[in-house]
C-alpha cells in the first residue's frame, strides 16, 4: 500500500500546515472575523470567494464559486495583507509579549491560508494546465513571502525576547513559543544579511524545482501508461478491469486497444495477476523508467539540483548535511539514529525476502517455467505461493470487499467502536469533483466534530498515492472546527458495476482515516500546534496503528460480506487472510528499506559527491550494495526519479519515518491487544486523549509514553513482520 500524508508551509514559513478539530459549540460561520481586508479593486467579496471567510458549514470552501482565475489575485492579495499584519507586529512600539507577537502571528494571514489550502490541495487532486501554470508562478513568490517573514530581524528580536522569558509561560503557550523560536532559527533568522540573501535565493529555487519535479512525474506517469493491442495480453485481469482499460484507451483516442495507467510506486498492482510475462515486463519497465527516459519530463537533472541546493542550505544553517538538518527537529534527531533502526532490521528482512524468493522460484518451476525470478515476476508468483500455501486467492477475496460496504460497515464501524463517533454523508456542500463526497463527523451525543471530504477514485488529474490534508484547521483561538480530506487512487469499476477492493486497498483506507481522526480529534488552542502538526517520524504512527484494526474479528465480521449474495466471509477464509498476512513481509520490508536508504544516502552526501553522480540507476545500485540490501528480484518501492515523497515532498531525509512509526504502531497495537480488550471505547478514548487530541502540544515521545506507559521496543514490529 502507499500511504502518504502531505504537509506544507503555506501562510508563513514558521507555521506548518495543520489538520484539526475543536470542542467549541458547533457553528456554521466563522467565530472570528478577518481584519478589515486590504484588497485591490479586483479582489473583493463580491468577485472573489477567498476575500472573506466562507459562509458554508465550518468554513468549508465554497467550490460552487471558486474559479481558477480566483487563485492568483487571492494569493497576491493574501500575501500583501499578511505582510501588513507582520510589519505591524515587528514594528510595534509596545514591549514584546506573548499576546502582541506570538498570538498576533497566529491570527495573521487568514486570506492567504484560505486560498493556499484550496489551491495546493487541487494541484494534487484535480490539476489542470491553468493550475499547474499558477503553481509554477506562485511557488517562488510564496517562498519569498515566507522568507520575508522568517528572516525579518525585528520580528525575530521580539520572538527571541519572549523565548528568553518562556519559563514565565506554561502549557500550550510555552510550547508555542518554543516551536516559533526553533522554526525561526531553522529558517535562518540568526544568519547575517549576505547569508539570508543566499538562503532566500535557495528557497526560491527549491520551490520552483520541486514544483517542476512534481509536474514532470505526473505528466510522465500519464505518458508512460501501457498501451496494449491484444486483449489476450490482459489475461488474468477481471472483466471490469479490462473494460476500464478499454475506456481509458478510448479516451486517449485509441479505440479498440487497452490502456493500463500507472500507480506512483514501482510495482504496479496488475503485476500480481497478469499472466503474460512479456506484458508484465513491459508494465514494470514503464514504471521504473519514469523520469529517466530523456524526454521533456526527465527528472534526473532536477534531482541533482535539488540535492545540491539542500546541502548548501543545510550548511548555511550550520549543519554538515541536509539529513543532519532535516532530522534535528524529529524524534530520531540524527541520521545515525535513523540509520541504526534501518540497519537493525535490514539483516532479518533480507533473509526473509530471500527465503520468500526460494519459494517463489519453486512456484515458477512448478508452473513449468525455467526462467530466473525477475522483479516483474515477483507479485504474480508470490500470489501463487500465497494461494498454494494458505489456500488464498485474491480473486476469491475481493468480492467480499465491495467499496461502499468497506467504507460504511468496515471503516466507519471501526471508528464508532473505538471512539463512539458517527459519520453521516451530507449532500449540501459543493465539491471540487463530482466523485468527491462529504461527511459530517459527530460525537456520540450528536455534537459536531468536523467534516471530512473523501476523494477515493483515480483520475488523470490526480497524482498517484494516498494522503490526508485539510481545508480548515482546528483552533479554539480562531473558533474553527476541522474540515479535512482523505484521497486515494482506487480504480473505479465501469458504470453499473461494483468496485471491489484488494485487502491492501482496505488497509490503505483505514490508514488514511487514521490520519483523518488525528486531524478531527485535535483539541488545541493554537493553529501551529493543531492536529497532525507533529514530527514526520511520529505523524504516521496514528495512521499505521489504525491499519491493524481492519483485521479485527469484530470489524471483519461486519464488513467482509459478498457483494452479490450478502453472505459473510466464511471463517475459513478469514483465517486464511490472517495467516496469509504474514506472507511477503520480507519483500514489503525490503522494498521499503531500500527506498528509505536511498533517501538517506542522497541527503547525507556532500556537494562534491552529488556532482559526481552521473547515472542515477548506478547510484541506486551502489547504495543498495553498500548497505547490504541489494537483491536482484526486489527494487526500491520508489525509484529516485519518481520518488515524490522526497524531492518535492516533505519526507526529504525522512522516509525512514514509515519504519520508525511502524515500530510505534506495532508496539502500541500489541499493547492494546494484549493488555486491553482490543478494539473498544476504553482503548479508543485512551488513544484519543493521549495522542489524537494533542497535536504538537508536547514532545512526540512524551505523547507516546502517555499512551503506552513506556518507550517502544522493536519486538512488536519483528513479530508483525514474521521476523521473530
Amino acid at each position: 500500500m502507499n500511504p502518504r500524508f502531505t504537509k506544507r508551509l503555506l501562510a508563513i514559513a514558521i507555521v506548518s500546515t495543520l489538520f484539526a478539530c475543536s470542542e467549541e459549540p458547533m457553528t456554521d460561520k466563522a467565530a472570528v472575523a478577518d481584519p478589515a481586508p486590504i484588497v485591490s479593486p479586483a479582489v473583493t467579496a463580491a468577485v472573489n470567494p477567498f476575500a472573506e471567510a466562507s459562509k458554508l458549514a465550518l468554513l468549508a470552501p465554497d467550490f460552487s464559486k471558486i474559479k481558477d482565475s480566483d487563485y492568483a489575485p487571492a494569493m497576491t492579495n493574501g500575501m500583501a495583507h499578511q505582510m501588513v499584519e507582520i510589519e505591524a507586529i515587528a514594528n510595534s512600539t509596545e514591549a514584546p509579549s506573548f499576546e502582541n507577537t506570538i498570538v498576533a502571528m497566529e491570527r495573521s494571514g487568514l486570506m492567504l491560508t484560505r486560498v493556499t489550502k484550496v489551491f495546493f490541495n487541487l494541484t494534487e487532486s484535480t490539476s489542470n494546465d491553468a493550475i499547474q501554470a499558477l503553481q509554477g508562478e506562485f511557488a517562488p513568490k510564496l517562498a519569498a513571502h515566507n522568507d520575508a517573514i522568517s528572516l525579518n530581524p525585528k520580528l525575530f528580536a521580539r520572538i527571541q525576547a519572549i523565548y528568553d522569558a518562556k519559563d514565565s509561560l506554561s502549557g500550550e503557550d510555552k510550547r508555542l513559543v518554543e516551536v516559533y523560536y526553533r522554526n525561526f532559527v531553522r529558517a535562518g533568522a540568526q544568519l547575517g544579511d549576505a547569508e539570508k540573501l543566499r538562503l532566500a535565493e535557495i528557497n526560491s529555487s527549491l520551490s520552483s524545482l520541486g514544483t517542476q519535479f512534481s509536474q514532470n512525474v505526473q505528466k510522465d506517469t500519464l505518458d508512460s501508461a501501457l498501451l496494449v493491442d491484444d486483449v489476450k495480453q490482459l489475461d488474468g485481469m477481471s472483466e471490469e478491469e479490462i473494460a476500464g482499460a478499454a475506456e481509458a484507451a478510448k479516451a486517449k483516442g485509441q479505440e479498440g486497444k487497452y490502456l493500463i495507467t500507472l500507480a506512483n510506486f514501482t510495482l504496479q498492482p496488475q503485476l500480481a495477476y497478469l499472466k503474460d510475462r512479456a506484458t508484465r515486463q513491459r508494465l514494470y519497465e514503464a514504471s521504473v523508467n519514469r523520469g529517466k527516459r530523456g524526454n521533456a519530463f526527465d527528472t534526473q537533472a532536477l534531482i541533482k539540483q535539488i540535492a545540491a541546493l539542500r546541502v548548501e542550505r543545510a550548511q548555511l544553517l550550520g549543519f554538515k548535511t541536509y539529513a543532519d538538518y532535516g532530522l534535528d527537529n524529529q524524534m530520531a534527531k540524527t541520521p545515525e539514529v535513523a540509520n541504526k533502526i534501518m540497519m537493525d532490521t535490514a539483516g532479518p528482512t533480507l533473509l526473509k525476502a530471500k527465503a520468500e524468493a526460494v519459494e517463489i522460484q519453486a512456484a515458477i518451476k512448478a508452473d513449468g517455467q525455467s526462467f530466473t525470478l525477475e522483479p516483474w515476476d515477483w507479485s504474480y508468483y508470490s500470489e501463487k505461493v500465497r494461494s498454494a500455501k494458505y489456500g488464498l486467492d485474491e480473486s476469491v477475496v475481493k468480492p467480499y470487499f465491495e467499496f461502499e460496504n468497506v467504507l460504511q460497515n468496515g471503516m466507519f464501524y471501526a471508528m464508532n467502536l473505538q471512539f463512539g463517533i458517527t459519520i453521516k454523508e451530507r449532500k449540501d456542500l459543493p465539491v471540487y469533483h463530482s466523485e468527491v463526497r462529504t461527511f459530517d463527523v459527530a460525537e456520540e451525543d450528536g455534537t459536531q466534530i468536523g467534516v471530512i471530504y473523501l476523494d477515493y477514485f483515480a483520475r488523470d488529474s490526480k497524482r498517484g498515492g494516498a494522503w490526508m490534508d485539510s481545508f480548515v484547521d482546528q483552533t479554539t483561538l480562531l473558533g474553527q472546527k476541522p474540515v479535512v480530506l482523505n484521497v486515494m487512487n482506487i480504480k473505479k469499476a465501469p458504470a453499473g458495476q461494483q468496485t471491489l477492493l484488494s485487502f491492501d486497498e482496505v488497509s490503505t483506507m483505514f490508514h488514511e482515516f487514521g490520519h483523518g481522526v488525528h486531524g478531527l480529534f485535535s483539541d488545541v488552542k493554537y493553529p501551529t500546534l493543531s492536529g497532525t502538526s507533529t514530527p514526520r517520524d511520529f505523524v504516521e504512527f496514528p495512521s499505521q496503528y489504525q491499519e491493524d484494526w481492519a483485521l479485527d474479528s469484530k470489524v471483519l465480521a461486519n464488513y467482509a460480506k459478498h457483494y452479490k449474495t450478502g453472505e459473510a466471509m466464511p471463517q475459513a477464509l478469514l483465517d486464511k487472510i490472517r495467516k496469509a498476512a504474514g506472507w511477503n513481509k520480507g519483500f514489503e520490508g525490503l522494498e521499503a528499506l531500500q527506498a528509505q536508504m536511498l533517501d538517506m544516502d542522497w541527503h547525507t552526501m556532500s556537494l562534491e559527491q552529488i556532482k559526481q553522480v552521473d547515472d542515477v540507476v548506478a547510484f541506486e545500485d551502489k547504495v543498495l550494495k553498500s548497505r547490504g540490501v541489494s537483491f536482484g528480484p526486489i527494487r526500491p518501492r520508489y525509484g529516485t526519479t519518481y520518488f515524490g515523497h522526497v524531492w518535492p515532498g516533505g519526507y526529504a531525509a525522512g522516509y525512514y519515518a514509515y519504519l520508525w512509526t511502524e515500530v510505534l504502531a506495532a508496539d502500541a497495537f500489541a499493547y492494546a491487544s494484549e493488555k486491553g480488550p482490543g478494539i473498544s471505547r476504553e482503548w479508543g478514548d485512551k488513544f484519543r486523549a493521549a495522542v489524537l487530541s494533542k497535536g504538537g502540544t508536547d514532545e512526540a515521545m512524551t505523547l507516546y509514553k502517555n499512551f503506552r506507559g513506556q518507550e517502544p521496543t522493536v519486538d512488536g514490529l519483528l513479530k508483525r513482520r514474521g521476523l521473530k
